[in-house]
């Protein structure tokens, strides 16, 4: 079974399913059948973050390049928010993870940030300059 799983993941996966449809699990393969869900977890999470990612870094550009502020940048933003609120509600036991989400979806941000706007990365505050709840509220906009 693993040989398929290696070579031909498409096949493996709708043998895979064929098997558990007709609960056949002695046949089936567990192991990596439970790999296999594991990482759909991780990715979502790993969605959550880069989501978060792309807000924050929208809003360091927004806080720290008011002089370049456009109508791209609000769209992003404002999509951001609206993704991001759809990837809750489609994975509500992501909200759980959201402070540790946060924390790494800010690391990136910084980064991006730092590359996007031509500034060094020391420009931008080491801490979050905005509260989870504000970075996610729709009438909220750093000055």
């Amino acid at each position: 079974m693993s040989n398929v799983y290696e070579s031909d993941f498409y096949a493996w996966a709708m043998e895979q399913a064929e098997l558990l449809r007709a609960r056949r699990f002695d046949a089936a393969d567990i192991d990596n059948i439970a790999e296999e869900i594991e990482s759909m977890g991780r990715g979502e999470k790993r969605e959550l973050v880069n989501r978060l990612a792309v807000l924050l870094l929208h809003l360091l550009k927004w806080q720290f390049q008011p002089g370049f502020r456009s109508p791209s940048w609000n769209s992003t933003i404002r999509e951001q928010r609206i993704r991001l609120r759809s990837h809750l509600k489609d994975n509500p036991s992501l909200k759980s993870r959201l402070d540790e989400a946060y924390a790494e979806a800010y690391e990136l941000a910084v980064v991006g940030a730092a590359r996007e706007t031509g500034m060094p990365d020391t420009a931008f505050p080491r801490a979050i300059p905005f509260r989870l709840e504000q970075a996610v509220d729709d009438a909220f906009w750093p000055e």
